[in-house]
């Protein structure tokens, strides 16, 4: 079962999309409305505006999904053929975990840690035939493992503590730990914070128990290297702090907690941040542009299963009694909680506060101008290769169809996909679009939610790392 989740979370790969035969055209030429001026185009624009209904949001309470006399059978087509596709899938991951499951029985069950790796070694063949990275398997008591990991595979909590700011809990023993006193780091700038305390909220299910992390990690004075530095796990209350000066085991635990804390999270933020944030921006560019303009053709590719994916986390996890409620603490009921509480407070909706570099800076992790510069931060320099690559694209795109200085303001169907973001309820989508670079921004924005930001929190971190034991469990 937890391999099925991990498989149901991972097959969200391409994050959106519709091939659907009334939307695409077989023509190669695109042109903008001023350039083609014919009634036809506006006939079929609003043909398709009128079949494209708003309808009630699913898996929760965040943005509308497709309705009509078109939308509907449209979405329920690419929801339809993405489940056949994971039927496929889903067999080889059943065959694996019988398995593995005969595998581990074979070397006489798990008796400790580290006859984890025996749920992976030579296993998975067929459905995650690499294994986690080795480095999870042999290095998963390491700290720097921990910490890097969280600038690698969910960096959307982590931010630097301002030098005003109130600290949330105390470390007596943060000096003997790190070199420097709490308050020391915090002048300094080296005082980083995590906060999953929103997760204390969460219903638990009666026999289970989770956590609420908070937890602190610095730079070291000397190295510079990004580590832990105490986890504070909230549990039933407690005010109990860990931190690497405990005893190896409970230190251990405490990074665990933290991790399926984490888990949580980049799921269910991975959810409205990508998946819902794009699929209501497609779906106000349907009601309004047409199809015969440029920027359909690249939204159709970049949202190329968009509305299966929330039919198929409603239909395989968030079910009464499936693998939400039999894995996690917390059953699916809070996981559509926790991703409305995440999108209705904008932190997973917010369009242009959630642009790439935006985004790190305000959280004071680039370009900080308090306490020094993050020495390895792969997420951003992985991340920074991509988003240029895609911003130049946009810009050659953008300067093509719009060589003249007006030509953005008088197209009356990209405006009109402005305008339209009030109703469709866009939660921080432009207000206008003016020149050419609000115009890629926004193209580029949407490339890099579906690519790197889905990429990072969901893909193939889930096999690779993110849920992997006997570091990540759930």
């Amino acid at each position: 079962m937890r391999n099925q989740i991990c498989f149901v979370l991972w097959a969200s790969t391409s994050v959106h999309g519709a091939s659907v035969r009334y939307l695409h055209r077989d023509s190669s030429v695109f042109t903008l409305p001023n350039a083609s001026g014919n009634s036809e185009r506006a006939l079929a624009l609003a043909e398709k505006r009128a079949g494209w209904e708003y309808g009630p949001s699913i898996a929760g309470n965040t943005a509308f999904y497709p309705a009509g006399s078109i939308g509907g059978p449209v979405a329920k087509d690419v929801a339809d053929r993405f489940s056949n596709f994971q039927d496929k899938v889903h067999a080889n991951v059943v065959n694996d975990s019988r398995l593995a499951a005969a595998s581990i029985a074979e070397a006489g069950g798990l008796k400790s840690l580290e006859d984890y790796a025996t749920l992976y070694k030579g296993q998975w063949k067929h459905s995650a035939p690499r294994g986690p990275y080795s480095g999870i398997l042999t290095n998963y008591t390491d700290d720097l493992l921990f910490s890097m990991t969280q600038l690698s595979e969910n960096p959307y909590r982590v931010s630097r503590i301002s030098k005003n700011a109130q600290l949330p809990f105390a470390v007596s023993n943060a000096k003997a730990i790190a070199g420097q006193g709490l308050s020391s780091l915090q002048h300094a700038g080296r005082l980083f914070f995590v906060d999953f305390l929103d997760q204390a909220h969460l219903h638990q299910t009666a026999g289970k128990h989770g956590a609420a992390c908070q937890a602190y990690f610095y730079l070291h004075p000397t190295s510079n290297d990004f580590l832990p530095l105490a986890i504070k796990p909230n549990a039933n209350g407690s005010s109990l702090v860990y931190t690497p000066q405990d005893l190896p085991n409970d230190w251990l635990l405490a990074k665990m907690m933290f991790n399926l804390n984490s888990f949580w999270h980049a799921q269910w933020y991975h959810l409205g941040a990508t998946h819902v944030v794009g699929e209501i921006v497609y779906l106000s560019a349907i009601r309004t542009l047409s199809e015969e303009h440029p920027i359909m053709a690249v939204l159709h590719r970049l949202l190329k299963d968009a509305w299966a994916m929330r039919i198929v986390a409603t239909q395989r996890l968030l079910y009464a009694g499936g693998p939400i409620d039999r894995l996690f603490p917390w059953n699916s009921s809070e996981a559509v909680n926790y991703t409305d509480t995440l999108y209705q407070s904008g932190e997973a909706s917010a369009f242009r506060s959630n642009y790439f570099k935006l985004n790190l800076q305000r959280r004071g992790l680039i370009d900080s101008a308090f306490g020094p510069k993050i020495k390895t931060f792969p997420f951003y320099r992985d991340a920074s290769v991509i988003h240029a690559e895609i911003r130049r694209f946009m810009t050659v795109f953008v300067k093509s169809y719009y060589p003249n200085a007006n030509d953005i303001a008088d197209d009356a169907e990209l405006q009109a996909w402005v305008r339209e973001a009030g109703p469709a309820r866009v939660v921080d989508f432009p207000p206008s679009i003016e020149g050419k670079n609000d115009l890629i921004d926004v193209l580029t924005h949407i490339a890099h939610l579906v690519s790197t930001v889905h990429g990072t929190l969901n893909t193939n971190a889930l096999a690779d790392s993110t849920g992997s034991l006997p570091f990540h469990p759930f």
